[in-house]
C-alpha cells in the first residue's frame, strides 16, 4: 500500500491517499500514518466512507478511547459523538470558539478524528492553529518567561449549568449534559514538551484556560488575552474545508481548533471520536 502525502503551507497539514480505512490497518501502516501525524499535526483522508465499527476501529488503531465529558455520546457507541447542527439552528456551531479539546481534563486527548457525514454545500470549515509554530515566534526572553508558568483550566464557561444557559445551550440538537463538576480546576504548563517530537508548544486556549496561576487577575487577564491573540495569528492558521466521507485527525497536543459557521439553512452532520493522552508537562523533570 502506497500513501500519497499532499502537505500544506510549512508543513502544517496534509492530505493523504491511497488507504481504505474500512479495513485494518497493518502496523506498518499504522506507524506510517502515525508519523505522518506527528510531522503534519492535522491529516486528512478524502473520500472514506466509514460506518461506526469502522471509524472504532481506526481509532483504536492508535490507542485507547479518550474520555467524552459533558456531552451525550451515541446510543449505541459509548465513544462516538455526532456532531450535529440542523438547518433552522440560530446558535453558532459546537466548538465554534478556540480550543484544545477537554484540556480541563487531567490528560487530555492526544487525538481528536472527525468523519464527515453530511456536508453543508457552503460554509462550515474548521479552522486549526499551530502551537509550535505560536511558541516559536514568541521573543526567547518571553519564552524563558511563560515555561515557568502554570495555567487554570476549566470546563465552567461552557458546560457549567450557568455557562450552559448563558451560551444558549439548550437550543442544540445536539445532548449537552452541564454539570457543577465543571467548576473544577485542572492545572497545567502553559509551555507544553510534545511526548513524542520533543517540541514545545504554547498550550492556551480561549475556551478552557481561565487563569494563569499566582498571578493578579488583572495580569493574568491581560497577559492571557495577547497570548490568545497570538496564538491565533493567520501566519499559524489552517483553514480546513469539507467534503461528504472525509475523515480528519489532529493531534490535540499542539493543535487548536475551531468550528466555523455559514451553512445556516442546512444540516451538517460528523462523527467524533478521541485517542487518550498523556497529561502535560514542560519537561521529563517538571511533571505536574
Amino acid at each position: 500500500m502506497n500513501l500519497t502525502v499532499s502537505p500544506h503551507a510549512r508543513d502544517f497539514g496534509a492530505a493523504i491517499t491511497g488507504v481504505d480505512l474500512s479495513k485494518p490497518l497493518e502496523a506498518e501502516v499504522t506507524d506510517e500514518i502515525r508519523a505522518l501525524w506527528l510531522r503534519h499535526q492535522v491529516i486528512y483522508f478524502p473520500d472514506q466512507p466509514l460506518d461506526h465499527p469502522q471509524l472504532a476501529a481506526f481509532t483504536r488503531a492508535f490507542g485507547t478511547f479518550g474520555i467524552e465529558p459533558y456531552v451525550q455520546v451515541m446510543d449505541d457507541h459509548d465513544h462516538i459523538i455526532e456532531v450535529r447542527r440542523e438547518p433552522d439552528e440560530k446558535i453558532s456551531p459546537f466548538g465554534a470558539s478556540w480550543h484544545s479539546d477537554w484540556s480541563f481534563q487531567n490528560s487530555p486527548p492526544a487525538a481528536t478524528i472527525l468523519h464527515s457525514k453530511i456536508t453543508p454545500p457552503v460554509g462550515g470549515e474548521t479552522w486549526y492553529a499551530d502551537g509550535y509554530a505560536a511558541y516559536d515566534a514568541l521573543e526567547e526572553d518571553e519564552r524563558t518567561e511563560l515555561e515557568s508558568y502554570v495555567a487554570l483550566h476549566s470546563a465552567r464557561r461552557p458546560y457549567s449549568p450557568q455557562g450552559f444557559f448563558a451560551s444558549g445551550g439548550s437550543e442544540r440538537s445536539m445532548t449537552i449534559l452541564p454539570s457543577e463538576k465543571a467548576h473544577d480546576i485542572q492545572e497545567h504548563p502553559l509551555i507544553r514538551s510534545h511526548p513524542e517530537t520533543g517540541r514545545r508548544a504554547l498550550w492556551v486556549n480561549s475556551v478552557y484556560t481561565i487563569a494563569i496561576k499566582d498571578m493578579d487577575d488583572a495580569q493574568s487577564r491581560s497577559r492571557l488575552k495577547r497570548l490568545f491573540a497570538h496564538s491565533i495569528e493567520d501566519r499559524f492558521i489552517y483553514r480546513h474545508r469539507w467534503a461528504s466521507d472525509m475523515l480528519i485527525m489532529w493531534d490535540n497536543r499542539c493543535v487548536q481548533h475551531c468550528a466555523q459557521g455559514g451553512y445556516d439553512g442546512h444540516r451538517r452532520v460528523m462523527h467524533r471520536t478521541t485517542v487518550a493522552g498523556d497529561a502535560p508537562y514542560l519537561d521529563a523533570a517538571t511533571v505536574i
